[in-house]
C-alpha cells in the first residue's frame, strides 16, 4: 500500500488524512484497515471500528473530576497509622514529607513530594487543560500539547510510589506488642486517584488535538 505524499512545509495544500483515503486503524490489534468506514468489524479481532474513541471527552471528564473529588481525602485523610504501646500516630502525605525534611533526609522528602504530590496534581491539571483545548477547538501550540499528553501517560505509573512504600512497611514492620504499621483510609484515595488519572489519560484520544487544524486547512484550502 503506498504511502500518500507528505506537503512540504512551503506548501499550504492541506494533508489528506487516513480517514480521508478510506483507512481506520483497529484500537485493540492495530491493524489498518483501507476501504472501511466507521462501525465496520475489524477482519482480524472482529471489533468495531471507530475513527476515534467513542465518547472521548465525555468519559476522560468523567475519570477526571472523580480523581479530583478523591484527590482531596487523599492528602487529608492518613494514608499510613504505626500503632504501638505509645499509641496509634497518623500520617498523612504532607506530614510524612514535613517530618523526612526535618529529620535531614530531604531528599527521600522532595522524592515523595514530587511523585506523590506534584505528579497527580500535574496529571489533573495537564487532562484538564487538553480537554478545555479539545472542547474550544483551538489550535494553539499543537505539538507542545501531543507532547504533553505523551507526558502524563509517561509519568501516570509513578504517581504508585506512596502506595509501594506503605505496601512494603506494612509487610515488614509488624513487631507484635511493640510496633505495627497498617494502611490508612488515605492510601486507598490516592491509588483511586492514580487508577482515574491513568483511566482518563488512556480514554482521552489525542487524535482531537489535531482534528481542528485539519478542519482549519480544509476550509483555507
Amino acid at each position: 500500500m503506498d504511502a500518500p505524499e507528505v506537503a512540504s512545509s512551503t506548501n499550504k495544500a492541506p494533508v489528506k488524512t487516513a480517514a480521508e483515503l478510506g483507512m481506520l486503524s483497529c484500537h485493540y490489534c492495530g491493524t489498518l484497515w483501507r476501504n472501511v468506514k466507521a462501525h465496520d468489524h475489524c477482519g482480524r479481532c472482529d471489533a468495531v471500528l471507530h475513527m476515534r474513541k467513542p465518547d472521548s471527552v465525555n468519559r476522560t471528564w468523567a475519570y477526571l473530576i472523580a480523581a479530583c473529588i478523591m484527590y482531596i481525602p487523599a492528602n487529608l485523610l492518613p494514608v499510613m497509622i504505626t500503632s504501638s504501646i505509645a499509641g496509634d500516630h497518623p500520617d498523612t502525605i504532607m506530614s510524612g514529607i514535613i517530618y523526612f525534611w526535618v529529620s535531614g533526609s530531604w531528599e527521600l522528602a522532595m522524592i515523595i513530594f514530587i511523585a506523590s504530590f506534584l505528579v497527580p496534581l500535574f496529571k489533573l491539571v495537564a487532562l484538564m487543560l487538553l480537554l478545555i483545548m479539545v472542547q474550544r477547538r483551538s489550535n494553539w501550540r499543537l505539538l507542545q500539547r501531543a507532547k504533553l499528553y505523551r507526558l502524563v501517560e509517561v509519568t501516570g505509573r509513578w504517581s504508585m510510589l506512596d502506595v509501594y512504600v506503605v505496601a512494603l512497611l506494612a509487610g515488614l514492620v509488624q513487631i507484635k506488642g511493640f510496633a505495627t504499621i497498617y494502611a490508612g483510609l488515605g492510601i486507598a484515595a490516592f491509588a483511586l486517584v492514580v487508577a482515574l488519572t491513568m483511566f482518563a489519560a488512556h480514554s482521552f484520544d489525542p487524535r482531537l488535538t489535531w482534528d481542528t487544524n485539519e478542519h482549519e486547512s480544509r476550509k483555507s484550502a
